[in-house]
């Protein structure tokens, strides 16, 4: 690699890094706004299996009461090019859902530093298996488990909606008597085919070995086209998958927009019930998600999904199965 090519992949994986610290500061502030009262409470740190040789936690938030009916459960994954962030930035996004009733697990996984794909989705397959497992003692509902992620998070929670039943992506993190499937998947622009996204226009030149997708399987995209497809979640859709939202920024640079129509045209093919929100004029996350009427989506998605409560999702979105929605957030 000649000294120009380095400097730009090194401007291209700052960017990456900056836009995810930005976005979680932007969540962080939306939390500031709503602040934790006496009615939710938050347990850091709580264990929940093994990643390699090192042990994997969550954040859980919950309502401080628990209410009469086990809770439906909402898992955040983060982003961050599968090479850093935090389960910190998914506090303030579970807090709302807390406050009316859900069970939030904000969970950490493997970088692609410490250990390659299957890694990171093993992780998080793992998360579910032990909130599975724990049913009774957080008084959560295991058939009601949403998962919701951004970047990279939202590649992972893609990835734990379409791949449920595949046995190869389990690991052995601990709680395999347990499903690792989900019911309802919110996809915040994760990628989601890794070889097409190679000829789109980005900031990330994926035809290099450093680019965060060649990190995360090992190798560069175009000589190892098997793994990268392993790791795409549309290898893997079929019928049986659960509703998705996916939301998604038309001039991202980072993760192009045509990421998330592929997801949708291939699950809408499948007959899976799945909405597809272009948000107009946003990027790599930022303050367009942020936007009210993003989080009612949100909101709404996971009571349609998770609580069997329509009237708000059918108001916003409408009765179709597949649906196209704009938002502008310039």
């Amino acid at each position: 690699m000649d000294g120009f090519a380095l400097m730009r992949w090194v401007v291209a994986l700052f960017a990456i890094v900056l836009i995810t610290l930005l976005f979680t500061l932007n969540v962080r502030q939306l939390a500031d706004a709503q602040p934790v009262t006496l009615d939710v409470e938050i347990l850091r740190d709580v264990p929940f299996g093994k990643g390699g040789g090192r042990t994997l936690t969550m954040h859980i938030i919950r309502p401080k009461e628990k209410p009469e009916k086990p809770m439906p459960v909402i898992v955040w994954i983060h982003g961050g090019a599968w090479l850093g962030g935090s389960k910190d930035s998914g506090i303030p996004q579970l807090i709302p859902f807390a406050r009316r009733g859900y069970f939030g697990a904000s969970i950490s996984y493997r970088f692609s530093q410490e250990a390659k794909f299957p890694a990171q989705i093993e992780d998080c397959k793992c998360a579910i298996r032990f909130l599975r497992a724990k049913a009774e003692e957080f008084h959560i509902d295991s058939e009601r488990i949403g998962v919701w992620g951004s970047s990279a998070g939202g590649h992972l929670a893609a990835m734990l909606g379409v791949a449920g039943d595949v046995k190869e992506l389990e690991g052995v993190g601990g709680w395999e008597d347990y499903s690792s499937k989900v019911n309802a998947v919110c996809d915040w622009f994760g990628p989601s085919d890794f070889i097409s996204a190679i000829n789109e226009p980005s900031v990330i030149d994926r035809t290099k070995p450093n680019c965060p997708e060649a990190l995360l399987i090992g190798g560069p995209l175009l000589e190892n086209k098997e793994k990268a497809m392993r790791a795409s979640p549309v290898t893997y859709v079929t019928p049986d998958d659960p509703p998705f939202l996916i939301m998604h920024g038309d001039k991202d640079m980072v993760v192009p927009f045509n990421q998330s129509v592929l997801l949708f045209e291939a699950l809408k093919k499948a007959g899976v019930e799945v909405t597809l929100v272009r948000l107009k004029g946003a990027g790599h996350g930022g303050q367009g998600f942020n936007l009210p009427r993003v989080h009612r989506l949100v909101a709404a998605f996971f009571d349609r999904y998770l609580r069997g409560e329509s009237s708000e999702w059918e108001r916003l979105v409408g009765k179709g199965r597949f649906n196209e929605v704009e938002i502008d957030a310039e």
